[in-house]
């Protein structure tokens, strides 16, 4: 079956209109997330380790059992020490990162300045700009960029998918039950307000799979300070939760202490597994948590 130069304009025009719309922040979120990174780049000194590899990393003093072959003479001969010249491991890691695109993610709180799903995104591309700096490969999970790839074409993936819209998104988000690299290493970026029995096992999913990573709780100022008094309707992003009171003061001690028994829970599955935990509000910088991210997954946090 043909199709007609009138269906073809109609679908040229479609795409053009949705290249934009999708474009059209994909400039200021990529060029944000860039700069940050640098920031963070110019203050780590790298993920590395000694290793299979081409590059000269460092020197050591030599030390028992190490071979005669493996002796930099020339180094050594300026000491009275055997020193051993080490390579740098090159074999690129594959880190998955998942960015929550939950409703409840679209909180902002009256004094804050960034969402916590804006702040969520910036962080997992900012990620990303310094992981493939550093060659890796890397992944956005429940994306069109979920294949581990490596290079500035992986990023643009990542950036456009994270820059896209999604009309079926749910109220609260929990990590995809994806396909992990074994050994490698995941990034769990979301507020895990959902409900227990659909956030916690799908931690628990990435975890029994050989990979290891790290859970950076993003929360809203207000969200920990419980700031609201008398009549108040509690309610949602997404519409599913709904509560109403005249006292909310009297709800603060109570409110508190779930808040404290989520996140003893994750500190809790932490230990278990050899993952980190985290907790970064939207009204810090930026560039306290990618550092943190940064360092974690590379064994250094």
């Amino acid at each position: 079956m043909s199709t007609s130069p009138t269906d073809i304009a109609q679908h040229a025009v479609t795409l053009r209109r949705d290249a934009e719309k999708i474009g059209g922040s994909l400039p200021p979120l990529l060029a944000e997330a860039e700069r940050l990174a640098m920031t963070v780049a110019f203050g780590v000194h790298g993920r590395k380790r000694a290793g299979i590899g081409e590059s000269f990393w460092q020197y050591r003093q030599a030390m028992p059992g190490d071979v005669l072959t493996s002796v930099d003479w020339r180094r050594s001969g300026r000491s009275d020490q055997l020193y051993i010249r080490e390579k740098e491991w090159e074999a690129a890691q594959t880190v998955s990162i998942w960015a929550d695109n939950a409703q409840a993610m679209d909180y902002k709180g009256p004094k804050a300045p960034f969402t916590k799903r804006e702040r969520a995104r910036l962080l997992a591309l900012a990620l990303a700009v310094l992981l493939v700096k550093a060659g890796e490969r890397v992944s956005l999970l429940a994306s069109d960029a979920a294949q581990p790839r490596t290079g500035e074409a992986q990023l643009r993936r990542i950036a456009l998918a994270l820059a896209g819209e999604q009309s079926d998104r749910a109220d609260f988000g929990a990590p995809p039950h994806a396909r992990y690299t074994a050994s490698g290493k995941a990034v769990f970026l979301s507020d895990f307000m959902g409900a227990r029995d659909e956030v916690f096992p799908a931690l628990s999913y990435a975890a029994e799979r050989n990979v290891s990573g790290c859970f950076l709780q993003i929360v809203d100022d207000s969200e920990e300070e419980f700031p609201f008094d008398g009549r108040t309707i509690f309610r949602s992003v997404g519409g599913t939760v709904e509560f109403e009171t005249d006292r909310a003061r009297a709800l603060k001690a109570a409110y508190k202490e779930r808040l404290a028994e989520r996140r003893d829970a994750l500190r809790d599955m932490t230990r278990r597994t050899g993952w980190r935990f985290q907790i970064h509000r939207t009204s810090e910088s930026p560039r306290t948590a990618l550092l943190w991210l940064y360092m974690a997954i590379g064994g250094q946090g």
